[in-house]
């Protein structure tokens, strides 16, 4: 494997950053998982784009173009080989003090690593997930905007603690009002009344690449979208369930806190949405 880092390649086993990089002391920096189908980055510019609004939501200046940015990551697919994987881009703040003060900070960090990736089983895919919902909250806005793509995700991994204790791959997040955000890395929709729902960019959530492309894709089917605010009792009711991400891709959800959706199994909505999101990769 060999890891982009600033300009340079160093195998695994060498790929190496400051322990005063304040990335690694406080989370400070921003990412962006990518996904490659055939070789290709799919949605590249789109995962630019929202890195690079991340970064300056920030006050963090990535140090190389978008197009610089854009070639080494082809280059670093290319390198390993890599047809179908995942993308993983890293900016940091860079070297600093011990101190919280960012502008002491010098030489930002690009990272970039290419892989292979399997996030569910397949068989999950087939039945469905089974999630609960966390006491965690969703960080707010007023203390972090969600829509920024940070390296610091302890808001997300308590609450995948809280899920993979009950025994679920997943874990529902509601936001400071009660109302339904998001899961621990992904989006949810629901399918009520045959609509397809899902929390609006102000519900708290990460405003997803893979959620925007599953929106136009329903549209194109004539499946009518909303976007509002859900609590649990719309997914405790609902006809379908499932999460979207890039990674994740879109996956069924077939029960949350002990309730069944729907028949229980991944309806053919979903399905329908699945096997149309695969064709718009290949494009």
């Amino acid at each position: 494997m060999k890891i982009y880092i600033n300009g340079e390649y160093f195998d695994k086993e060498n790929a190496k950053i400051s322990v005063f990089d304040h990335g690694f002391l406080y989370g400070n920096g921003v990412f962006e998982g990518l996904r490659a189908y055939n070789g290709k980055v799919f949605k590249l510019e789109e995962h630019i784009e929202r890195l690079w609004d991340s970064a300056g939501s920030i006050a963090l200046e990535i140090p190389i173009t978008r197009k610089e940015m854009v070639d080494a990551i082809n280059q670093t697919l290319k390198l390993n080989d890599i047809k179908e994987g995942y993308v993983r881009l890293i900016v940091t703040r860079g070297g600093g003090t011990l101190g919280l003060n960012p502008f002491e900070c010098t030489n930002p960090q690009v990272i970039i690593i290419a892989a292979q990736l399997a996030l569910y089983p397949k068989d999950l895919y087939e039945v469905g997930l089974d999630i609960v919902t966390a006491s965690t909250m969703r960080m707010p806005p007023a203390a972090l905007d969600p829509r920024i793509k940070s390296l610091n995700y302890l808001n997300s991994i308590m609450a995948k603690v809280e899920g993979l204790r009950a025994g679920c791959e997943e874990a529902l997040l509601l936001n400071h009002k009660g109302e339904v955000a998001e899961c621990t890395g992904d989006n949810i929709f629901i399918l009520r009344n045959d609509e397809l729902m899902t929390p609006p960019t102000d519900a708290s959530i990460l405003e997803g690449v893979t959620r925007n492309v599953v929106i136009a894709i329903a549209k194109k089917l004539g499946i009518v979208v909303k976007e509002i605010a859900l609590t649990r009792h719309d997914i405790y009711v609902a006809q379908e369930c499932f999460l979207t991400g890039t990674a994740a891709e879109l996956i069924p959800v077939v029960s949350i806190d002990s309730r069944k959706i729907g028949t229980g199994k991944p309806g053919p909505v979903t399905k329908k949405l699945l096997e149309a999101f695969h064709l718009e990769t290949q494009k």
